[in-house]
């Protein structure tokens, strides 16, 4: 299902998808952007994802239309291979609670917190091939 609005407010960090049915969601920039759908965050396969930290004040700094299929947004840190396809977002906004609590859940597993700084991507980035 492809969102009738989509507002972008900078000053409370949420993008905000409104949809034909009335509903409308709001989705955090921290949230779009530890779980972009790149391959830089989510790897090449299972067991490759980078766990993403020290994302709770990025901002959405540029938003574009990518054909008729999905948006790709730029993020304050430098991030902007992802692409956010309609049904992935939907799929975002749908399951948002559950999604952001198996983030927290596999910080808390790696010792980590929201606000760690990211460690720097070891020789299995996606450069090394």
């Amino acid at each position: 299902m492809i969102p009738t609005n989509v507002v972008v407010h900078q000053q409370s960090k949420v993008l905000e998808l409104g949809y034909e049915n009335g509903n409308t969601y709001r989705l955090p920039f921290e949230f779009l952007r530890v779980l972009s759908p790149s391959a830089e965050v989510q790897g090449h396969g299972p067991g490759q994802e980078t766990l993403q930290t020290g994302k709770r004040d990025v901002l959405i700094a540029n938003l574009e239309p990518v054909g008729h299929y999905a948006l790709k947004p730029s993020f304050s840190d430098g991030h902007d291979s992802g692409l956010y396809s309609w049904d992935f977002l939907q799929y975002l906004c749908e399951n948002q609670e559950q999604l952001w609590q198996a983030h927290l859940d596999r910080l808390a597993a790696a010792g980590l917190d929201r606000d760690a700084p990211m460690i720097a991507a070891g020789s299995h980035g996606c450069a090394s091939h």
